[in-house]
Order: structure tokens, then C-alpha cells, then sequence
């Protein structure tokens, strides 16, 4: 490895391979690939480190030349031709040969410009010095760097990555630490260092069993003892003869290595996990290596995308960081304790110790949820500096005769977060909160109290719930009132015949109906209000962006009162509904009892039909829930059809079980819930459509097959349609699952009945995703902040935005921090947030 190559024979192989169309030319000895394998294979010893690095790394592309496309062919080629002139006019006596080099790589640039037009064009040397990292813009084509090309550049678009800045905001998911280097005997199994030894003896070979597979095996010596190292290499291209005798030159017995990676222990003693190599030039030397004495960072991938091409894309732009401009104003940076952006980038990628990547770490969390918050703040404040929204009575005969037809005391809760609706709904600002129940806190009152604002201000309110069963049953409480209050009240949904949907069509546009109650079919065109106030969504983490725009548009700023029975963790609220005003129902009406809840095995499941026999005795009814409607082939699940049958023909024959699940029809629906209302049927199984809408004071037992496989605030959800009456009520989860965190998650369950805590512990367990019972909630995609971890950041994002949008609200003083707010909130958000 001390000699250098031959110049002149390199370009003028690499000219008549791209004369003759890339097609891997058979010489008198070798291919085309394998001469250009071997060649690279002799390091020449006059060069840097870092292109001593890509030098090494020619061998291995030139070994995958034959399965190469003809564009990556061409890219290749041409990329070697240009990197072996530069380290020509960098070395000395090169002036000699590289005439000859020029005139090789010339007439291999013409042969490129006779390709189809789709064909990059080779650029001169002296183009593609422009673009190296000592000149890197911000938002320069990762193509045009010169130490990523137009090759890798492909390559790293199929990670979104097109230019400079995406890669330096391309945070690793994680880091390894090399960084501790130790002697052979003292490795421990299990963890990660980093060793220095000498070659002893070097092996290349396929393996006889699988020709696919190829272990490079070396056995490395130091002062203390000695190790075997094996390198695995898959696929047919590393069986190349050429590739294997240069990697076999690169590691020659005498060599000093360094080799890092995980310790572990197999049937001949200590290893390291498929390590990381790298050849010194002597024991002290330094290592060069991305990937070895270091903490090492790991990189989301995707298929064709290797990790150490990402590394070394990431240090070669990562001087560009420099040139950042640090939106953040110092004071908050000082206030917070916050490091500079550049310091930051260049530390999240490459740390030198722990602390600077923590430090790194928590700069760009704080960064993903800043500007999150700022966002949903001045969005707010816009929203606020609207004045042309209804101004509707807080008081007023009809309010007052509906709290005296009321058969309970409003409490104190309820009271409070009326008084907190009241006082928006007389302002000219459109109100827009959010109300938080448990189930069973009340909140359709407070949604009445609102509807009846709008309706004694002279205006019409509309109430949206994501599906029919929710809208009906909102729909058959709110009759029971109106027509005491002799109030009009319709209810329109996909099954809702013509005849009576041209009806309320009609009634809407007169002025004549008050309140429509609806599903999704409320935001169809026909449907048109004369005189919307008010809008209330239930559940609207169930809707999607345009169907809540396409409802709003229907009046002209309408106040917005949404409700919730999903609690949901304050980190989760204000990163979900961070530009609402959020209120809170946290006390249940006096009289309800605490639902008994335990978790039961297989082998328990008689006492479970025991205890729902008893309660049937006691003239009382059952829910039992399943997650799925038919068997499934892939999951052992009990299913709602098989249930329903094994139940109602084998456990309990003598009493009428009803089914219920979402693939009926309305009408279907309606019928089954109709009849276990009115106690015609005792048992009722069901899938989780039976999650919100239906309520029956007489069900005392909820039974839950399969609980581990529902999230736990979808547990407490369903929990929640028993102990709605006087009666003692129980709630049964049924798990076969033996797991630890199954465990965990049930007993938290059976500990509590406080549904924010439960959502809180939901969030730590499963994820924020899950907890609201849908991926497709609307939560900002963050590349590095946890709502779980990282609820201390959140809290002073929240803080520090807030101080800025106080001081200046339209950021006219802070021109970086506006332009920087525009890319980040719709790119985090997706330019999709709409409450």
C-alpha cells in the first residue's frame, strides 16, 4: 500500500470504458471493474485523510460496477476520473502527468455530452471545485457538493434531503459512543468501545454454504491479549474476486487498526458486533473515521440508503452551519439557558461529549416546539383581532327556564366553565375553546347552555359528533329538553331520508329550526343556515381538517365550542389545541359511584359469567365489547359474530342477547340499541361503536374481551357506559396476555378512575399517537422532541413564545424569527392546522 498508482493507466481505462458505453470491458486480465477494484486497492500515500477515506471507498463501489445502472455507471466513472486529477494537482510532481490526465478525462466528458439530454453533464474541475464546502450556500443542491455528487446525491433524496440546509436539519435518531477505548482483556459483553491493535492474520472469503454471503475475519493482537473479528458482507457482488483481494491488501498482517462496536459474547469467547474498521498509519496515529473513537450518530434510513454515505454527506456540508443565522433572540437563549443554533447543529450530529449532545439536543427540542407554540399564539391573536362575530346574551329567559327544568344542581365545575363560555359569547371576538369532561361530567349541559345563548340572541347553533349512534343520542336528549323549552331541534345524518332532509333544508334557510344536530352530513353544500352563532364539535380529534372548515364556512365567524371525553395530558393539549382556550370539567356530578374494575384471565372467565348472571337476576344489564367483528385469521381474537353466537347459544341461553356492531345499517343499529334501552335484551355485544353515544343507567357491567389490545384511555372510555345510574357497577377486563407491560397497562386501570391521570399514564406507555384513539389527530410531526420526555421544554417554549407574541405580536421587530416561523409551522404541521 505504499505505492502509488498507476496514473495514466486509471484515466485511460476509465476513458475507453466510457467510449465503449460503460459496458464493463474485458481486458487481457481483468474486467474493466476489477481493474479499477484492484487499483484503488493500492492507497496512494501522499494523499489526506479524507480522500484517503473516499479512496478506500472506490474499491468497494467499483466491486458493485457490474450491477450498477448505466446512469450510476456513468456517474461513477466520471466521479473517479475527476477525484483522481484533483489528488494529482495536489500532489507533488504531478505536473508531468497530468496533461495526459486532462486530455483522458476531456475526451471522456465529450463521450458524456453525447448522451441523452437526461444525462447530467460531467463538470469541468474547475466547476466542481465551486462547490465544495469551503463555498457551501444554505440551499445548494446536495448534487453540486463535490464530496456527495450527483450519485449520492440520488441517493439521498429518497430521504427527502435535496439540499444543504435539509441535511444539517437532519437529526440523528440516536447516537453510539466509541469514544472509550480499552485494552483486549478488558472487554465486557454489552458494551460499546473502541480498540487499537495490530493484524495478525487477514481472510476474505464466500462461504460454501451461501454464495451470497462473504466474512472478511480478523485476528487483532494488542499488549493484553488477542481477538477475532468478523465482518459479514450479503449479496453477490462482495463474491467479486477483484473486491476481496483489495480488501485483503487494505487489511495486511502487520497493519495497525482501530475496530469499534458492541462487545459480544459467542461460542468462541469475545467479539465485536460486525465492527467498524479503520487501518492506522501507526499506533498513535489519529483516527480519521466517522464511524470509530467516537460517539457515532444513527441515522433514519430507508432501503439503498447506507448509513455511512449519510455520515460522510453530513460532515462534508457541515461547515455550511457557520453561515446560520440564529432566528432566537439572545435574550430568550440567555433566559433559558439555550446554546447557539450553529453550536447546536453541529453538535447533534457529531457531539464531543455527552453533554454537548444533550445541550445540542435540547436547543432543537426546544426549537420543534417554539415554533410550534408561536404559531398556534399568533394564529390566536389573530383570531382575536376579528370583531365581526355574534354578540350573544349571556342571560336571558331561556337559560333560566332550562336550569329550572333541570331534575340535578349544576356543579361547581360545570358552573365555572359556563361562566368562562358566557363571557366569550358577548364578545365581537369569535370564541374558540375547548371543553374537557371525564365521561359522565356533563358536558352536553354546558353545550345547551351555549345553544341556548345563540338561540335567545336571535341566531341558529349547530352540533357536529363523528358518528350516527353519538349524533342520535345527542339528538334524543337535547328533544327531551327543547320541546319543554318548545324549541325546534332536527337531527340530520347520512340516513336521513330525502323527503325530511329538503325539510330542514327549508327550515335552516327561513330561520325557522334553531338547532340542527348532525354528523358529517351537516357540512354538505344544500346545507345552508340563515343566521349561524354557534358551532359545537364533539369529539372533533375525529373530524378531519376540511370537514371542521368546510362546517365553520357555513356561517360568518360563528363562535366554536368543542368538547371532548377523551381527557387528554396538558403537553398533549397545548401541542394539539395550543391556539384554543381550554377548559375543564375535573368534577363528576355528586351520586356517581366508582365503577369496579378488575382484570381477569382465561381461567377466571366463570366468575366473570357468575357475577353477570347475578346482576341480570337483579334486573340489570351487560355490555360485552370485543375489538374485532369477525374472526380474524392472523390474530386469536375473540370476534363480536362468534361471541355473540357462543353466548347466546351455549352461556346464556336464557337470556336475549343483542348485536351490535359498525357495518349494520342505521336503521339496524337503532333497533339493537332501542332494545337493550328498553330492556328487551339483557346482554348486548358489541364492538367499540358502543364507545360513546349509548346511554343506559341500567347497565351495570361492562365486560371487555381482549383489553390489552385497546389503549387505556379507550378502556376508560367504554368503562364509562356502566355506572351511569344508582346501582353498583363493574367493569371486567378480560386478557390472556401475560406480558409485563400488558400487565402494567391493566392495572392502571384497576387503580383509578380519574381519566386524565389514566390518559397521562396512556401517553407515557403507548404514545401520544394512540391516545386520542387515531394516528390521524392532527399532531405535529417533531424529529426529535417527546411529549413523554420532554414536557420541562415544552412548558418554556410555550413560555418564551408567549413573551414574544406579547411584545410583539406580529414579529415586525423580529423579521428572521417570522420568516423562520413561516417554514417551520407549515412544514411541522403540514400547513394543515384548523381548529
Amino acid at each position: 500500500m505504499t505505492q502509488s498508482p498507476d496514473w495514466v493507466r486509471l484515466q485511460k481505462a476509465l476513458s475507453v470504458e466510457a467510449e465503449y458505453g460503460f459496458t464493463d470491458l474485458v481486458g487481457k486480465q481483468y474486467r474493466f471493474s476489477e481493474f479499477l477494484c484492484l487499483s484503488f486497492g493500492q492507497t496512494p500515500t501522499v494523499i489526506t485523510a479524507l480522500e484517503r477515506r473516499r479512496w478506500q471507498e472506490m474499491a468497494s463501489q467499483f466491486a458493485r460496477y457490474p450491477q450498477l445502472t448505466l446512469l450510476e455507471r456513468q456517474h461513477l466513472v466520471a466521479e473517479a476520473s475527476q477525484f483522481i486529477q484533483q489528488i494529482e494537482q495536489g500532489s507533488a510532481g504531478a505536473q508531468g502527468r497530468r496533461g495526459a490526465g486532462e486530455k483522458m478525462y476531456n475526451q471522456q466528458s465529450k463521450t458524456q455530452v453525447k448522451q441523452p439530454p437526461t444525462t447530467p453533464i460531467v463538470k469541468t474541475n474547475s466547476e466542481a471545485n465551486s462547490g465544495y464546502s469551503s463555498n457551501l450556500s444554505l440551499d445548494q443542491p446536495l448534487a453540486n457538493v463535490a464530496e456527495i455528487g450527483v450519485r449520492k446525491g440520488g441517493y439521498l433524496t429518497k430521504l427527502n434531503l435535496y439540499t444543504v440546509r435539509d441535511l444539517l436539519f437532519y437529526y440523528p435518531r440516536d447516537h453510539i459512543d466509541y469514544a472509550r477505548q480499552v485494552n483486549i482483556s478488558e472487554l465486557e459483553a454489552g458494551e460499546t468501545v473502541t480498540l487499537v491493535g495490530k493484524i495478525k492474520s487477514c481472510n476474505c472469503f464466500t462461504t460454501q454454504k451461501n454464495n451470497k454471503l462473504t466474512i472478511l475475519e480478523l485476528v487483532i493482537t494488542d499488549q493484553s491479549g488477542r481477538i477475532k473479528l468478523s465482518r459479514f458482507f450479503a449479496g453477490n457482488r462482495y463474491s467479486n474476486r477483484g473486491w476481496q483481494e483489495a480488501l485483503k491488501r487494505r487489511y495486511e498482517s502487520g497493519s495497525i487498526v482501530a475496530a469499534s462496536g458492541l462487545v459480544k459474547k459467542n461460542k468462541y469467547g469475545l467479539t465485536l458486533d460486525n465492527p467498524e474498521i479503520e487501518v492506522l498509519a501507526h499506533p498513535e496515529d489519529t483516527i480519521d473515521s466517522l464511524n470509530i473513537g467516537r460517539v457515532v450518530p444513527v441515522y433514519p434510513l430507508t432501503e439503498g440508503v447506507p448509513a455511512d454515505m449519510v455520515r460522510q454527506a453530513v460532515t462534508a456540508v457541515l461547515p455550511a452551519a457557520a453561515q446560520l443565522k440564529d432566528p432566537l433572540p439572545s435574550v430568550i437563549r440567555n433566559q433559558y439557558g439555550l446554546v447557539g443554533l450553529k453550536d447546536a447543529i453541529a453538535n447533534i450530529h457529531f457531539p464531543s461529549d455527552s453533554a454537548a449532545k444533550e445541550a445540542a439536543r435540547r436547543r432543537l427540542v426546544f426549537d420543534e416546539f417554539f415554533y410550534l407554540q408561536l404559531g398556534f399564539l399568533q394564529r390566536r391573536q389573530a383570531l382575536r383581532q376579528v370583531q365581526n362575530s355574534a354578540i350573544l346574551l349571556p342571560a336571558g329567559k331561556l337559560i333560566e327556564e332550562f336550569e329550572q327544568i333541570l331534575p340535578f344542581k349544576l356543579t361547581n365545575a360545570q358552573q365555572r366553565v359556563i361562566n368562562d363560555i358566557l363571557n366569550d359569547l358577548q364578545k365581537p371576538t369569535p370564541m374558540n375553546r375547548l371543553v374537557q369532561g371525564d365521561v359522565g361530567s356533563g358536558k352536553t349541559v354546558v353545550a345547551v347552555i351555549a345553544i341556548l345563548a345563540a338561540v335567545q340572541s336571535g341566531y341558529q347553533g349547530a352540533l357536529m359528533a363523528p358518528t350516527e349512534v353519538l349524533a342520535e343520542q345527542h339528538y334524543r336528549k337535547l328533544v327531551s329538553w327543547f320541546n319543554l323549552l318548545h324549541l325546534p331541534v332536527e337531527l340530520l345524518t347520512g340516513s336521513t331520508k330525502t323527503a325530511k332532509r329538503r325539510q330542514i333544508h327549508a327550515q335552516l334557510e327561513t330561520g325557522e329550526l334553531s338547532l340542527l344536530v348532525g354528523t358529517h352530513a351537516l357540512i354538505q353544500d344544500p346545507v345552508n343556515f340563515h343566521k349561524l352563532g354557534l358551532v359545537v364539535i364533539d369529539e372533533q380529534h375525529r373530524f378531519g381538517v376540511h370537514q371542521r372548515a368546510r362546517l365553520l364556512s357555513k356561517g360568518e365567524q360563528p363562535h366554536v365550542l368543542t368538547m371532548t371525553a377523551t381527557p387528554i395530558p396538558r403537553t398533549l393539549a397545548l401541542t394539539l389545541h395550543g391556539d384554543l382556550d381550554v377548559s375543564q370539567i375535573d368534577e363528576l356530578p355528586p351520586g356517581r359511584q366508582a365503577i369496579y374494575t378488575t382484570a381477569l384471565t382465561g381461567k377466571e372467565r366463570n366468575n366473570a359469567y357468575d357475577l353477570i348472571r347475578r346482576e341480570i337476576a337483579e334486573g340489570r344489564q351487560v355490555y360485552v365489547v370485543l375489538p374485532l367483528i369477525e374472526e380474524s385469521e392472523k390474530l386469536d381474537l375473540r370476534s363480536a359474530v362468534d361471541e355473540h353466537q357462543h353466548l347466546s347459544e351455549s352461556i346464556f341461553p336464557e337470556f336475549q342477547v343483542g348485536l351490535l356492531h359498525g357495518r349494520m345499517s342505521s336503521a339496524e343499529k337503532d333497533e339493537v340499541i332501542n332494545a337493550f334501552r328498553d330492556n328487551k335484551t339483557q346482554i348486548i355485544v358489541s364492538t367499540t361503536v358502543i364507545e360513546v353515544g349509548v346511554d343506559v343507567p341500567n347497565a351495570t357491567v361492562m365486560m371487555i374481551e381482549n383489553a390489552e389490545r385497546f389503549g387505556l384511555s379507550q378502556l376508560h372510555q367504554l368503562r364509562g357506559r356502566v355506572g351511569r345510574g344508582s346501582h353498583r357497577s363493574y367493569c371486567l377486563l378480560m386478557s390472556s396476555s401475560t406480558t409485563p407491560d400488558a400487565r402494567q397497562r391493566l392495572n392502571v386501570l384497576e387503580q383509578s378512575q380519574d381519566g386524565f391521570f389514566i390518559a397521562e399514564m396512556d401517553m407515557r406507555l403507548r404514545g401520544p399517537g394512540e391516545v386520542l384513539g387515531t394516528r390521524q389527530s392532527g399532531l405535529a410531526d417533531f424529529a426529535l422532541a417527546s411529549l413523554v420526555e420532554d414536557q420541562e421544554v415544552l412548558q418554556i417554549a410555550r413560555d418564551a413564545a408567549e413573551k414574544i407574541i406579547l411584545r410583539d405580536g406580529n414579529l415586525e421587530k423580529l423579521p428572521l424569527l417570522q420568516a423562520e416561523l413561516d417554514y417551520r409551522y407549515q412544514k411541522l404541521m403540514g400547513g394543515a392546522i384548523l381548529t
